[in-house]
Order: structure tokens, then sequence, then C-alpha cells
């Protein structure tokens, strides 16, 4: 069974014709198209996706200063508190002998608004009501378990 000339054509031009109309659109992960240039030799260049990142955590440095009479027996406090960027972060301070150590966590719904907390092993705690001006600034106050009040201030 031969076939004919004119068939053999058609069979081969049919993938051809139909395929001719057809490009490829490359596709970023969110479904958008990726913008597509091409350079002076007329090959199209394609930029590799952006991979989103987390920002990196910021180690702040934490100074206290005495508010109140009983506060002043044990001076100025410092201590550090990493933000991990994410609303959340970890704290430790010296107290006396103790290291203190805790969280702080942004307040639901403010981006600025937090608050602290940090235990020690011989049984001292201390919470804290804060404001971050950025990232790596902010302010606010804190109480010992003692009865001793502070003004925090973080980074800088």
């Amino acid at each position: 069974m031969a076939m004919s000339p004119m068939r053999i054509v058609s069979v081969l031009c049919f993938p051809a014709l139909t395929l001719a109309g057809c490009y490829v659109v490359p596709v970023a992960p969110d479904g958008r198209p990726y913008p597509v240039r091409v350079d002076d030799r007329g090959y199209a260049v394609v930029p590799a996706p952006l991979v989103p990142t987390a920002p990196a955590p910021a180690v702040l440095t934490a100074r206290l200063y005495p508010e109140n009479d009983v506060a002043m027996q044990t001076g100025v406090l410092t201590g550090s508190v990493t933000n991990f960027m994410t609303g959340k972060g970890q704290l430790q301070l010296n107290v006396a002998g103790e290291v203190l150590a805790g969280e702080a966590t942004r307040v639901n719904g403010d981006t600025r608004r937090g608050v602290a907390n940090a235990y020690g092993s011989r049984g001292t705690y201390m919470s804290c009501q804060y404001e971050m001006t950025s990232p790596v600034l902010g302010t606010g106050m804190c109480a010992l378990s003692n009865g001793a009040k502070y003004r925090v201030h973080l980074g800088g």
C-alpha cells in the first residue's frame, strides 16, 4: 500500500502548520508572565525568578534606666533583644548576677507596640511594654518582681 506523494507531504507538514502559531510564555509562580526582553542577537532573555527572603534578625542593645528607688539600688541594666522581624523576639539581661531570659511579642494588629516577659533561675521576673519607632529602635517601661521600675531604650 503506497502513499501518494501529496499524502506524504500533507502528513509531514501537518505538525508544522498546526504548531506554527504557538509559542511559550514563561510564567512566574504567582501566575503572572515574566517580562521577556530580546537581546541584540534576537534571542529572548527571561530573568531568573525572584525568591522572596525573610529579613535577617537584628540584635539590639537594651538599656534599662531606673525609674524608682528600688531600681536605683541596681542602677542601669543592659541586655540584648534579638528581633526576628516576624513580630517576635528573644531577650536576655543580667539583674544583680541573675540572668533573665524571655520573649517579646508585638501586640496583635499593631506593628509597633509589644510586650516582653523574662524569667530568671532565682525566681525574678520582668514584664515590659514597648513601642518600636523602627525595626531597630524603640522605647518602653519594664517592671521587675521586686518592685523596681525601669525606662527601656532599644537599639541605637
